[in-house]
Order: C-alpha cells, then structure tokens, then sequence
C-alpha cells in the first residue's frame, strides 16, 4: 500500500526520479527551495534568509481552552490590539458542566477580548476550530498558526503550524515563529481508492508506516501526484488533518481546480492559485501511495499508528487484540486491564460504540456516505449506539437540506453539537472495558474519559466513517465498509451558506474598542510568580516514566480536567493525575524544601546532597531547586502548553528524555522556562523519584549555548556523573529559559525598552 524512501528524490516533468549512490544522501539545499513549502515559507520569513526562519503567520486561531491563558499572557506582555486576525472558537469546552459557570464564564471573557482586541468570536457550537479555519480563513500560499496541534489546511494550500499558546502570543506582540530550516518529505500519490474506503483509511495507513520509525518528524509532507485529481476536497482535507498523528511539522498539496471551486463556493474566489513544485524540486526523502491498494484500516489501542486493515483483524483478531491487551497491561503497570478479546463472540469481533465527528470525522462527504451504507438498515436496539457531531453550522444545513440527517436519525444515530468534545473525553465517554469505534484524530490511553487510577479503561478503535457505518448496520458486527453493497444516495456536491457565520460570528479584526474591559468570571486567575533562573540548579525527580511514549494527554488529562484550564493552580492539581497520582504530591514536599533553599535555609537533606555533590556554601546560596520529570519520550499529541505550564506552576523546572516526540512540546517547555535535557540514547537512566540532580554553572552553560552539561546524581547516598545535552537554543529561547518563562522574559524587555 505504502513505500517509503530514505534519500534524496527529485520531481522532473511530474515523474519522481531517485537519487541513487552518494548523490542520495544529504540534502539538496538549493533544490529544495523549488518546493511549494519552501515557496511558502520564504514569503513569510522576516529574517535575513539564513537557516534559521523567522516567520510571521497571516493569521491566527485558537480554541476555548487555550485563548484566556493566550490573552492573560500577552496582555501581561504589552498587548494592546490583535496585529493579524485573530480567531476564536468554542468548540471544545461547550458541553462540559464540570466546574458550574466557568465554561460560559471562558466565553463572556473570550468575546470581551475580541471586542477590545480586535478579534474574531465563533459561539459555541456553530463550528469546531479547524472546520471553520478551511471554510473562512484558509487560502493558496497562506500561513495559519493554531494553538492546536491539528492545525492543518495543506489541501488548500495552507501551511498550517499547531503549537502551544505561547507561540501565538509571541504573534501577537508582532514577533517571529523562529524554527530551523525543516525537511520536506514528498508524498507521491497514485492511484484511485475503490468504493468503500475513505480518508481516514489513507491516513491511519500513512501513520502506520511513518509514525514509529520517525520517518517525516518535524518535516513538512508534500502531497503531489496523479492520486490528487481522483480526491474531493472532503477526501483529501480528511487525510491533510490527520497528517499531525505522523509527528511532521506541517503540510501542503498541490492546488488544482478541485480547490478553486471549493474556494469560490466558499466565496474567496480571490484566495485561490495553481500551486506545484517548480521543476527539479528536491526532497529529503519519499513516501508513496497507492490510493487503489488501500484497505479499510482500524488503529488499535492506543495510538493511530497501530494500525491494521480489517481484513487482518478479523482474520486473526483473538492474536491482535492480545497484543493490544498486553501494551495495556504494560503500560498501566497491571493496575487494570482491558479485555479486548472478550469482544470476540462466534469468532466475529462486537464493539460497542460508533462516533463520526470533529475536524477529521465529521466533513460532509464522510457523514452522507455513512447515510448512504446504512440506508435501509438500523443500528439495532443493543449495546452498541452512533453518534455523529457536524463539523459546522453550514455543514450541517447542508445534511438538513439533503435528508441526511433525516435518514441517519431514522437509522437509530444522534446528532450532536458542533463539537470536539469526543475526541478527548469530553463527550461520548464509553462504558468500562467498552470499545468505541471512531472516526476522530485520537485514541490515546485516557483521551477518550478512562481514569484508570479509578479502575476505569476503555478503549477507542479509529476506522473511517464508513466502515464504522457498515459495523452499525450489522449492530455492532467489524463490518469492512467494501463488504456493504451500497450506492450514493445523496448529492456529493454540497453548498455552502455563510448567513448563519454573519447573524452570529463577532467579526472585530481592525476595529478594536481599546476603552472595552476585559470579563472575568471567578475562575480566571492570573499566572502565579515564576522565578528566573539562577546560577546553578538542583532538580528532584518527581516521576520517572519508562513507556516508550508519554502524550500530553498523560501530562495533563485532557475531558472534565480541561474546565479548569483558565485557573493555573487548579488545573495544575490533576498533572499526570491519570499516569502517576503521585506527582501532584511530590511535588508539594518538593516545592517546600525550595523554598527553603531560596530563603538560606536549606534542609539538612538538601545541604547534604549539595556538599555530597561538591557544592560550596557559596555555590549552595546561588541555586535554585525544581521538580524535573524524567520520560523516554514525551509531548506526542495535544498542543496544549498546559503539558509544559502544569509542571511549571508545580516548581517543574526541566524535562529530561532521550528525545522530544514533537517540536511543539519542546517549544512548549522553553516558553514556560522549564529546560529541556536530553541523553544520549545509550545512557541508563535508571534513577527513581526522590533522587537529586545538581547541574553547577547552569546559567552559563545556557548563555554561552553549550550542548554538552555535566551534572551529578545524588541517590542513596552515593554520587553518579551523568551527562545531559541542550541542542540548538535561539538566542531569544536562552534568554526565555534564563528569565524562567515568557512572560518574565517579555516583562524584562518593557523594562529594558
């Protein structure tokens, strides 16, 4: 189905041509200016055209729980109106009761910022984020910045960027997105799917062949190909979205006239023009596709890239989803268990639950083919239940006018809000030891509302639309949608009606009302002082996670937690509440013996392990001590900064893994001061919460950039050498870290200014 490349490959006359011998190692520089993301980023990049960009995005979005902390932050930074268009949503938040007022509270406050600022304002529920993005924002050869990790508008000649709220801050004080030159990995599509396989089939095949291997991380995918033409818009913006789940930095495919008429039906007729390489274009390595040999694809638990094509697991689902059991079993340390197999009855595998819905499930074409697979059929009267949540306003007129929703609701399905709630736990929560089938981005372990601290798992199957809609018409039964013979019953063609974005959207870009105050509701709290840097620093473990990848779902749970996300200290409380309930606690003690050690009164414990480590009184009256998490791999998933701002609003003051699993997680710490160290992969790190990591001439070692940092252990007594690394610092991100956030780094440059 899928080939990947690893080496240099070139676009000539529309053919790929494989550079072989020496010629295929390296990168071309030259050439690989003639891609369209290079095309791109080069309209963008206010920098002096060297490796480090400097960009400037042309506009900006964010969602309900992410743009108060934006606002709080940049407006304690200097903010005074929105430089670029600012929107935000309330897609994520809008059914969550947790917490009473606080969830509506986030709203007044989010419209009394787009009325002071100059912002854009969607309601709740008239459309989730990314939806909304391609319908009114995207264009050919823009650059959206989304405080969410599935910013992604490649198929309509969008580079989209996901990152943490920070990020979007430094936007909106007019500074640059800084990133080193990024790879552009080619993929070449060919081909035509057969009826019965979707987008979310290509994509979980995609993610399944480079997700592991870390074959496209923090690269930009370009999409180029014969495949492109046999694609609609819904088809291909439905794989572009999910294009996150391979850890690449962003997305483009080439535009043709398929993006023209959706552009213009959309009324930005303007936005549209050809894009594709320029002969001669060069990648840095090759994927290629065969859309006619892609299978209906389920993911197992718990990541998209465990993935499978239904006719394997049904085929041999009693050893599949052992294994998938097992990974459970290690990964929650035997505290509870799933019981996968037991979904198998008369060998047929039964699930219990179907969702279609958010930025990836819930397009138009996918929910009318759905309608189309389960025309004259019914989901039954048992266990298993359909959901399926619009992905806009607009969108869902159009299932109203066409007597989709009619027939699905006939068919047993509900209809749901505008809503993103099911695709982190906010929403269609399943049962214990449920399996729920879903054509949403995610099924992290926690993601979709388990608490296994509280004996409850359940477990999340990602499968297209529609597939899922041949299992509910078989009532629960695996159904691979191309065993269902079915027609199209409703037009694929659908309009598009703006009136309802124009009775109820806030547009205030350009017209901000400066002499407008802000709304708080009583759970908007500021950030609590965070200390800068001091010469040397001494960190105890407060949690050490093995898993070969920790998510920011993990982190901080995302679901009911997510109500707090606008008070710091509250929603600090339930940091890796789901993975280690120890933490929060540690970090207490931890906190307290700080404090001790700032004011010149350390613990005897603590003056102990300094003097153990070779530390003077000198040396012991110039650190400052924090909690560090140690993980093999962190910060897959959820852009949301709270990852990162959680652990710092607890005295976290570093990470320490062998690599970062996403670009924007790491940005994620430095913005809110917290180091980011890494080990050689060799290095053992066998060291347990409660042991001591002193780090003499931190200060320095990130002033002058240094890569390589000796620091020592203490455990049980005895003092073991270990060395960390910090690669690759800007000049702004040392100075960020040496003022302990950002916040404190943009305070210093009011006063210096």
């Amino acid at each position: 189905m899928i080939s990947l490349y690893d080496g240099r490959v070139y676009l000539k006359d529309g053919s790929v041509v494989k550079a072989e011998g020496p010629d295929r190692e390296g990168p071309d520089v030259s050439a690989r200016q003639k891609t369209m993301a290079y095309g791109i980023l080069r309209d963008h990049d206010r920098g002096d055209g060297g490796d480090v960009l400097h960009i400037r995005f042309d506009s900006l979005i964010s969602h309900d729980i992410t743009y108060v902390g934006i606002i709080q932050t940049a407006k304690a930074s200097g903010l005074t109106e929105f430089p670029v268009p600012y929107v935000m949503t309330n897609c994520h938040n809008s059914l969550c009761a947790v917490g009473g007022t606080i969830n509506e509270d986030d709203h007044v406050f989010g419209l009394s910022a787009a009325v002071k600022y100059g912002g854009i304002y969607v309601p709740a529920n008239q459309a989730v984020i990314h939806q909304y993005a391609r319908e009114m924002m995207a264009g050919c050869g823009r650059m959206i910045l989304g405080s969410d990790s599935h910013t992604r508008y490649g198929a309509l000649g969008t580079l989209g960027i996901g990152e943490g709220g920070p990020e979007i801050v430094k936007q909106l004080l007019e500074n640059t997105y800084d990133i080193q030159s990024p790879r552009v990995v080619l993929v070449y599509l060919t081909g035509r799917p057969e009826r019965g396989v979707g987008p979310h089939d290509v994509a979980l095949a995609l993610c399944g062949a480079v997700y592991k291997n870390g074959f496209v991380k923090n690269s930009i995918l370009e999409f180029c190909g014969p495949g492109i033409k046999e694609l609609s818009m819904d088809f291909r913006i439905g794989i572009d979205v999910m294009t996150t789940e391979t850890a690449c930095l962003s997305s483009v495919w080439e535009t043709d006239e398929a993006v023209e008429a959706y552009l213009s039906k959309h009324g930005r007729k303007e936005d549209y023009r050809k894009m594709s390489p320029e002969e001669g274009a060069c990648y840095d390595a090759l994927i290629e596709i065969d859309l006619s040999s892609i299978e209906p694809m389920a993911a197992l638990p718990f990541h998209p890239s465990e993935a499978y094509t239904i006719r394997e697991l049904k085929a041999c689902g009693a050893d599949i989803l052992r294994e998938a059991e097992k990974r459970a079993e290690e990964q929650f340390g035997g505290k509870v268990s799933l019981h996968l197999t037991d979904k198998i009855r008369d060998g047929r595998i039964y699930v219990d639950q179907g969702v279609i819905g958010g930025c990836a499930g819930g397009m138009y074409e996918n929910i009318a083919e759905a309608a189309s697979i389960l025309k004259g059929h019914d989901i039954g009267c048992g266990a298993f239940s359909l959901s399926v949540y619009p992905p806009s306003m607009p969108v869902n007129l159009e299932l109203i006018k066409n007597g989709i929703m009619a027939d699905l609701s006939e068919a047993g399905a509900v209809f749901k809000p505008c809503f993103c709630g099911p695709c982190f736990g906010a929403g269609d929560v399943p049962a214990n030891d449920a399996l729920s089938i879903r054509h949403t981005t995610r099924n992290f372990p926690n993601r979709e509302g388990s608490k296994p601290g509280d004996g409850q798992l359940s477990a999340v199957m990602l499968m297209d639309s529609r597939s899922i809609a041949a299992t509910a018409a078989n009532h629960g039964r695996l159904t691979a949608a191309t065993e269902m013979d079915y027609a199209p019953e409703y037009p694929m063609e659908y309009g598009f009606d703006d009136t309802v974005y124009k009775k109820r959207v806030y547009f205030g870009y350009g017209r901000p009302r400066k002499e407008e105050s802000l709304k708080y509701g009583p759970n908007i709290a500021e950030w609590p002082k965070i200390p800068s840097l001091r010469k040397n620093l001494l960190m105890e473990l407060a949690s050490v996670i093995q898993d070969e990848v920790t998510t920011t779902d993990e982190l901080i749970p995302s679901g009911e937690t997510s109500s707090y996300r606008s008070n710091p200290l509250k929603l600090a409380s339930f940091t890796l509440s789901r993975r280690d309930p120890d933490y929060v606690p540690r970090t207490e003690a931890i906190r307290k013996e700080a404090a001790g050690l700032t004011n010149g009164e350390p613990s005897d414990r603590i003056k102990r392990a300094l003097e153990l480590a070779g530390a003077s009184a000198e040396d012991i009256a110039d650190t400052i001590m924090g909690s560090v998490i140690f993980a093999r791999k962190p910060g897959d998933g959820s852009a949301r900064e709270q990852a990162a701002s959680c652990q710092r609003v607890l005295g976290g003051c570093a990470n320490i893994c062998y690599e970062f699993a996403t670009k924007r997680y790491r940005s994620n710490c430095i913005n809110w001061g917290m180091i980011p160290f890494t080990l050689d992969k060799d290095t053992e790190f066998d060291y347990a919460p409660g042991d001591l990591i002193y780090v003499p001439d931190i200060l320095e070692m990130i002033r002058s950039g240094a890569s390589d940092i000796s620091a020592k252990v203490i455990s049980e007594g005895r003092v073991n050498d270990i060395r960390l690394h910090v690669a690759g610092l800007t000049e702004e991100e040392k100075k960020i870290l040496e003022c302990g956030c950002l916040m404190n780094y943009y305070a210093a440059s009011k006063k210096e200014g």
